[in-house]
């Protein structure tokens, strides 16, 4: 067994919002803090939205997208915890409805049966929050033992700036 396989293994769900390009300050906290770190990122995600070649040199392991075959071997081990940042409308709502219509949806579905703690830092703008359906998939999931950071909704501040992702309160929240 490698240092790396004795450590407790994160799984980092990264849908598709600009953020995502960021997405490697939560890699680099977790790893401070001591966790390994396995990717599952949405397919829209992959598609340009962060750097797939320096997240995948970061962890050290391929980023998850699609399902496996039954004869492949699985490439993470089991998750003690999950992040799923940042999450998007369509994803919380999803995931609320028990959709499991990709590889991350159904990781973080199955993540509720396997009683895996699970935090969300929502990355969903204003008049899309405003829905009722995101609401009730927030009362939903919350019901559901998930933690919630911060909504980041991504509008621009006074003076053109946007406000800080708090990557690192998923952290905090586990």
């Amino acid at each position: 067994m490698t240092e790396q396989d004795s450590k407790a293994f994160l799984y980092v769900v990264v849908c598709a919002a600009g953020i995502a390009a960021d997405v490697s300050k939560l890699i680099t906290a977790a790893q401070e803090r001591d966790w390994a770190v396995g990717v599952i990122a949405t397919p829209v995600a992959m598609g340009g939205f962060f750097d797939t070649g320096a997240v995948e040199a970061q962890t050290g392991r391929p980023i998850r997208s699609a399902w496996r075959t039954p004869g492949d071997p699985r490439p993470f081990p089991p998750p003690d915890a999950v992040v799923v940042a940042p999450a998007t409308f369509n994803t919380i709502n999803k995931w609320a409805a028990g959709t499991a219509d990709t590889l991350a949806l159904g990781t973080l579905c199955e993540a509720y049966g396997l009683g895996v703690p699970t935090v969300v830092l929502p990355c969903v703008g204003e008049a899309l929050a405003a829905h009722p359906a995101y609401r009730a998939s927030l009362i939903r999931l919350r019901g559901m033992g998930v933690r919630f950071g911060e909504p980041y909704s991504g509008e621009v501040q006074e003076g053109g700036g946007r406000p800080e992702f708090g990557w690192e309160r998923a952290l905090d929240l586990l």
